[in-house]
């Protein structure tokens, strides 16, 4: 079971031949304004990370190895990329289409941008940043070893950028977006990767900011006290404060969506459950004849607020995934393709203005070549410090590990449990395919035998090959 984010866009598989092209030709509303405000600060290269024996240093810093490290050398080397901060990156494009849309629409009293941006900050964070402050409890199986990347029990790379909402409250912000790289051990496939990134939305208000244009809004309160929780708002909520922060939060949604995919994009809501909002809502477009998910939200939990010292406030939040929303507005079918250095990529999105219309022109496609790995599992019995047995996220990060963006997708094809000695053998079958040339069967096997070698020395399996 994973937790299901209030970013929860890497979940369900895309669907085929999601091209935007074939629809009207996408929004240019405030495309002046865009040309405002397009780089982001970058501070530059960053030191390069090390895994060592005792230790592993990343960002320039350096934190102790324990019995939980289970980060990898390739998962670490992505750190510091900052794929959203590269100008005309396609993941750059949409999170800069997102910001002019804010900067544009929403303005404070003195004529700025309302919504400041956040898109720099370390995804190291601590195990309470990325859990305990969004109040996922200790026994959450979102926490486990097995779907997140730890540098020791207390410090892990991000599993979500809502791990920097609580310090940004705190800090005083009423109003931001927040953009970064994310880690997840994951599934393997096109459109599965183990760094993704997300982009997410703040937004509080005041007693007064929230009932000043209703009338008679003076006799009217954010909180209550000895109320109860219900499908419909918190405990210390007022039911009229709920309804004007649930309309705001889906109107300004609405507004944005609408800006991405064009006026005559249908948009329907579904009811769904985070751990720190409530209410909490999925958004859905219908896209070439389907439901297609492209964002999570909700009313904010008031303990978060309460946590961050903003406890006199209500506040809406939201989080979408970039690479699915370039995958969908740009027709990229294979999400490997964000992380190439390919030209015949990286040009298409040499656009003069972000809301030019980019319709992603495919790269040949190499044949693919499969190989099968069959072997047993190791004991099934939970190690005396806590940690889950075998897992499939363990084997995929094994295989992106020594076979890179060589491996295209990993799949089970058959398993079974050996009826006298109780032993389970998994089969999976690996399917290897270069993004810019053609693969041999020779270079290919050479990869699979370090991966049959690697799954017995480092996972404690048996091979049946």
């Amino acid at each position: 079971m994973r937790l299901p984010l209030l970013l929860p866009l890497r979940q369900s598989q895309l669907l085929p031949g999601l091209c935007r092209c074939c629809l009207a030709a996408l929004s240019s509303n405030g495309s002046a304004a865009s040309s405002r405000r397009y780089l982001s600060t970058d501070p530059g290269p960053a030191p390069q990370p090390v895994i060592g024996q005792d230790s592993v240093e990343v960002s320039g810093q350096s934190h102790p190895r324990d019995d939980f490290t289970n980060v990898t050398p390739k998962i670490l080397a992505k750190v510091g990329r900052n794929l959203h901060n590269q100008p005309h990156h396609p993941l750059w494009l949409i999170k800069e289409r997102i910001k002019a849309h804010f900067y544009s629409s929403y303005i404070g009293r003195w004529g700025n941008p309302l919504f400041s941006v956040h898109d720099n900050l370390s995804p190291v964070v601590t195990v309470e940043q990325n859990f305990d402050s969004l109040l996922i409890p200790p026994s959450h199986p979102s926490r486990k070893r097995g779907d997140n990347y730890y540098l020791n029990r207390k410090m892990m790379l991000r599993a979500h950028t809502s791990a920097h909402q609580r310090e940004l409250v705190k800090s005083g912000l009423d109003a931001f977006l927040l953009a970064g790289d994310v880690y997840r051990r994951d599934e393997i496939d096109v459109s599965h990767y183990p760094v993704f990134h997300q982009m997410e939305g703040v937004r509080l208000f005041s007693n007064h900011e929230l009932f000043s244009k209703v009338q008679n809004g003076e006799e009217l309160s954010l909180l209550e006290r000895g109320s109860r929780r219900t499908p419909q708002k918190q405990e210390t909520h007022t039911l009229e404060a709920v309804k004007l922060v649930e309309f705001d939060l889906k109107q300004t949604l609405t507004r944005l969506v609408t800006h991405l995919f064009g006026e005559d994009v249908d948009i329907r809501w579904v009811d769904c459950y985070f751990p720190f909002t409530h209410p909490s809502f999925e958004m859905e477009v219908r896209f070439q004849g389907d439901w297609l998910e492209v964002l999570g939200c909700g009313v904010m939990e008031q303990e978060l607020l309460n946590s961050a010292g903003a406890g006199n406030k209500l506040g809406w939040a939201f989080g979408l995934g970039l690479e699915r929303l370039a995958m969908v507005l740009y027709g990229i079918q294979d999400i490997r393709l964000f992380w190439s250095q390919d030209e015949r990529f990286l040009k298409q999105f040499r656009v003069q203005d972000v809301q030019q219309h980019v319709c992603f022109q495919p790269l040949s496609k190499y044949p693919p070549l499969h190989n099968d790995i069959s072997f047993w599992l190791p004991d099934s019995r939970e190690s005396e410090a806590g940690r889950e047995s075998f897992t499939d996220n363990d084997f995929y990060d094994l295989v992106r590990s020594i076979g890179g963006d060589l491996v295209e997708r990993v799949s089970l094809v058959d398993q079974f449990t050996h009826t006298q000695s109780g032993r389970r053998s998994q089969c999976y079958r690996i399917i290897y395919r270069h993004m810019e040339r053609t693969l041999t069967q020779q270079e290919v096997r050479l990869v699979h035998e370090q991966i049959e070698r690697a799954a017995e020395t480092e996972l404690g399996a048996q091979g049946r090959y």
